[in-house]
């Protein structure tokens, strides 16, 4: 299975460049030109690391992983900056950034700055309760040992429960974790996938608490 990442850059000539070095690596590259386009991605794709800049169109790097870490998206991020500021490089680290690179700066750098994160999130990447285990490394859930066939919104709805297991998951929560922001939300949809989950790990898995949200219950 490849490694996939999202690379956040609005300067085309330096992207494609930097595209070219990582898929020489063996990465699979997801580039886009600016903060609304990497935001889309991640609700369509699982991604096992961000490399963003901070200065693109539509939505800056910035607000992109303060979103993103918001509906609990904890993939590991590097920010590629030509920044030198220390207020804004310290804003980066209190959103939720694990690394950062002054641009310009050495391919071979990166490569290593890439390879370490995943080698240090790796060992975070797996999160179990009962017989259920939250692969993050590989974006799946585990059942006694064995994948659940899930789309990418019920993996994340799975991954939500995961991680807040025995506490309430509000429908906030949920709109949050699946949807954009801007989208029209019905408690049937989210429904639907609730339904969806109780039949691959059992309907007494997930309680409802009556107009609040559902809990992960053992």
């Amino acid at each position: 299975m490849s490694t996939k990442l999202l690379l956040l850059e609005d300067d085309l000539l330096f992207g494609e460049s930097i595209t070219d070095v990582l898929e020489e690596e063996g990465f699979e590259v997801c580039l886009c030109r600016n903060g609304q386009e990497a935001l889309d991605e991640t609700y369509k794709n699982h991604f096992d690391l961000y490399l963003l800049d901070i200065n693109v169109p539509l939505i800056d790097g910035l607000s992109l992983l303060k979103e993103l870490r918001r509906a609990n998206d904890t993939t590991p991020t590097i920010y590629l900056t030509s920044y030198q500021e220390i207020e804004t490089l310290s804003q980066a680290f209190e959103i939720g950034a694990d690394d950062y690179l002054k641009k310009p700066f050495n391919t071979n750098e990166l490569l290593v700055r890439i390879h370490a994160l995943l080698r240090r999130t790796k060992g975070k990447a797996r999160h179990c309760f009962g017989d259920l285990c939250l692969d993050d490394l590989h974006k799946c859930v585990l059942r006694g040992g064995k994948e659940i066939p899930f789309s990418l919104k019920e993996y994340q709805l799975m991954a939500l429960f995961i991680r807040n297991a025995g506490e309430i998951v509000t429908k906030e929560m949920i709109m949050d974790t699946l949807w954009n922001p801007s989208e029209m939300i019905s408690d049937g949809a989210i429904r639907v996938y609730i339904n969806r989950l109780k039949q691959e790990i059992g309907s007494e898995s997930i309680v409802n608490i009556r107009g609040v949200g559902y809990r992960l219950v053992s």
